[in-house]
């Protein structure tokens, strides 16, 4: 049998095959590097055939979050609305980490795709099979914010210079002499968070545990409110 050729053994372009390269490539080189020229070239087709398959680059970029959504688990049909959005919420938060161009592209999208909007659905129903009322549930889903996505902002999220030299003692006791005049809260929560060890400020927060920390504290909070029958005041007409 003849060998095939190049153009016989690669795999029909379709959408999926597009979208799944362009999450590829945005994990090896970032987000910056995805272009319809380069993504095209990735593939080895000219960039306009790209377009029967993503229509712009913001649809492109819409179908990658879409990509990344797709990997969050659903959990266990057994499990109380509790664990089970915990679980949802941390499965996504996995996700996201496992690509580092994946907040960035969440939080500038502002068409919601049927994936999305899927999966908004599938957490609210959560609550709602958990008995929350559409009331509860609307105000849940608020103070979740983009925790459901598995990231949410930091306090004290600063950009961290890996080849910094670290302060010598002289300078971190200066400096921890400012802040007791200047800062003292702050200095307070500093010696708090590295167990008197001021060498270890700058080095970031553990992430994963101010973001569990957090997400505990509003299921918790959740759990109390379903517990009043709580529900928001009567809006106020304005006329």
């Amino acid at each position: 049998m003849a060998e095939q050729t190049d153009g016989a053994r690669r795999a029909p372009l379709n959408r999926e095959r597009v979208l799944h390269r362009a999450v590829a490539l945005a994990d090896e080189s970032g987000i910056d590097a995805v272009s319809m020229r380069r993504l095209g070239q990735e593939l080895g087709v000219v960039p306009m055939a790209l377009y029967k398959h993503v229509r712009s680059k913001d649809e492109l970029l819409d179908g990658m979050v879409d990509v990344v959504l797709g990997e969050i688990e659903a959990p266990d049909a057994d499990l109380d609305w509790k664990t089970a959005v915990r679980a949802r919420v941390l499965s996504a938060r996995r996700a996201v980490l496992r690509h580092g161009w994946a907040r960035a592209a969440i939080e500038s999208r502002t068409h919601r795709t049927a994936v999305v909007l899927g999966y908004m659905d599938s957490l609210a129903g959560t609550f709602r099979g958990g008995g929350f009322s559409p009331n509860l549930t609307h105000h849940v889903m608020h103070a979740l914010g983009n925790r459901i996505w598995g990231f949410s902002p930091e306090l004290f999220d600063e950009p961290q210079d890996e080849g910094a030299p670290h302060p010598d003692p002289a300078a971190q006791e200066a400096m921890a002499r400012e802040f007791a005049q200047r800062f003292p809260h702050i200095l307070e929560i500093a010696v708090a968070a590295t167990d008197g060890d001021l060498s270890g400020v700058g080095g970031g927060c553990d992430e994963q545990f101010e973001f569990e920390f957090g997400l505990d504290l509003l299921l918790d909070g959740f759990e109390r409110l379903h517990q009043q029958g709580w529900r928001s005041p009567r809006r106020r007409t304005v006329g």
